[in-house]
C-alpha cells in the first residue's frame, strides 16, 4: 500500500534508538511503521521532488530528548500526544517530506515549518492579487468589446481582429506585474491575413494570457462551463471562441467542423493538442484532431513551446503565482497532407525544444 497522500493525521517519531536517523519504509515493506514529529521544537523536514514521486517519508531527529508519541500496532497510540499535536500547527497538505531509503534530495533542501508556511501566504497573496488585477482589467476592457461587437459582425465576422486587440491589452496588462515573457522566432508567425492551425504544449492556466499576447487572431476551443462565467465568457463569446463538450463525441465534431469553416473563411484555430495540461510538466501524446483540420484545408501547422508557465502556476494549484519568466518560441510553420506525419513532427519540435531549454 502506497502513501498518496499526508491526511491531518500528526506524525509520531519511532521510539528512540542508537541510531541518529530513522527512515520510513512504506508499510508493505514493515510490519511496524513509525511516524514523528517534536512536541516541544519545530521538527526539520526535508524536501525532495524525486521523494515526492516514491511517497517516502523521512524526519530527521535533531532533538534525542524532547518527547515523543509512538505508535505501533502491539502497542497502541498515545491519545494524549496525539491531542497535544493537534492542538500545534498542523502538517500542511503541501509538505511532502524526504525519504533517505530513496536516495533523494540533499540536507541543503530543509526547512522549516513556518518558513514553508510563509513562503506559501506569500505565493497565496500574488495569486489573490493576479485575479484582482485581470478582474479589474477585464472589467475596464469589456465595454470596448461591447461596443464593437456589432461593427465587428458586420465588417469581420470571422477574423474578429478588433476583440482580439482588446483581448491581447487585457493579457498584457494582468501578467505585466507577475512575470516577463520572452518572444523567440516571431518571424515564422504567418502574417494576420493567413490562416493557419497553432498547435503548442499546454502546462498551465497561463497559457492562455501568454498566447493572447502574440496578438493573433487564432480561435481558441473552450469547455462550454467557461462560457457561463461573467465577463470572461461574455468576452470568449464575443471573441469567437469555440465551445466544446470534451465527453461529446458529437460535439467533437461540430467542434472540428466549425474549425475549418473558420479557415476556409480566412481565420486560425488554436489546439492544445494534449487536450488538457500536463500535471507533472512532461508532454502528453498529441490528438489528431488538430493535424485532420490542417490537413483537409491545406494549411499550416503553427507548433508553439511554452516554457515556464507551469512554473508560475503548476496545474491544479491556480491559486497561486511564483515568480519566473515565461519563453515563448515560435517554430517554423509545417505543411503536409498526411495528418499523421504533421502529429509527429510536431511533437517532435516541441518535445525537443522543451529538452533542450528545460
Amino acid at each position: 500500500m502506497e502513501l498518496s497522500s499526508l491526511s491531518p493525521l500528526p506524525l509520531c517519531y519511532p521510539k528512540p534508538s542508537s541510531s541518529s536517523t530513522v527512515s520510513f519504509l512504506p508499510f508493505s515493506d514493515r510490519t511496524r511503521a513509525y511516524f514523528g514529529y517534536s512536541v516541544s521544537k519545530r521538527a526539520t523536514l526535508r524536501n525532495s521532488c524525486n521523494s515526492a514521486q516514491k511517497n517516502f517519508l523521512h524526519i530527521s531527529r535533531a532533538h534525542d530528548h524532547e518527547p515523543r508519541c509512538y505508535f505501533s500496532p502491539n502497542e497502541g497510540l498515545n491519545r494524549y500526544c496525539i491531542s497535544k499535536l493537534y492542538n500545534l500547527n498542523k502538517l500542511s497538505r503541501y509538505v511532502v517530506a524526504k525519504s533517505e531509503l530513496a536516495g533523494a534530495g540533499t540536507p541543503d533542501a530543509s526547512y522549516s515549518l513556518s518558513g514553508f508556511h510563509e513562503v506559501k501566504l506569500s505565493l497565496k497573496v500574488r495569486g489573490v492579487c493576479f485575479y484582482a488585477v485581470t478582474a479589474m482589467a477585464a472589467i475596464s476592457l469589456i465595454g470596448f468589446m461591447i461596443v464593437a461587437h456589432p461593427f465587428v459582425l458586420l465588417f469581420d465576422r470571422y477574423r474578429r481582429k478588433a476583440q482580439h486587440f482588446v483581448a491581447k491589452l487585457w493579457a498584457a496588462a494582468t501578467v505585466a506585474p507577475f512575470f516577463k515573457i520572452e518572444y523567440e522566432g516571431l518571424e515564422n508567425l504567418p502574417s494576420h491575413d493567413a490562416p493557419a492551425v497553432y498547435v503548442s504544449n499546454h502546462q498551465s492556466f497561463l497559457d492562455i494570457y501568454t498566447l493572447l499576447t502574440l496578438g493573433r487572431s487564432f480561435k481558441f476551443i473552450s469547455k462550454t462551463a467557461i462560457f457561463l462565467f461573467p465577463i470572461i465568457g461574455w468576452a470568449m463569446s464575443m471573441m469567437g471562441t469555440i465551445p466544446l463538450k470534451r465527453m461529446d463525441s458529437r460535439s467533437q465534431l461540430e467542434c472540428l467542423k466549425r474549425c475549418m469553416d473558420l479557415i476556409g473563411n480566412g481565420a486560425s484555430v488554436f489546439f492544445f493538442p494534449e487536450g488538457t495540461r500536463s500535471k507533472d510538466g512532461k508532454l502528453g501524446d498529441f490528438k489528431k484532431g488538430a493535424f485532420s483540420v490542417a490537413a483537409k484545408t491545406r494549411v499550416p501547422i503553427v507548433p508553439i513551446t511554452l516554457i515556464g508557465t507551469g512554473g508560475i502556476m503548476p496545474a491544479g494549484m491556480e491559486g497561486v503565482v511564483n515568480s519566473g519568466s515565461v519563453k515563448v518560441i515560435i517554430h517554423k510553420p509545417i505543411k503536409e497532407n498526411d495528418p499523421e506525419i504533421l502529429r509527429q513532427i510536431a511533437r517532435n519540435t516541441i518535445l525537443d525544444t522543451l529538452k533542450l531549454r528545460c
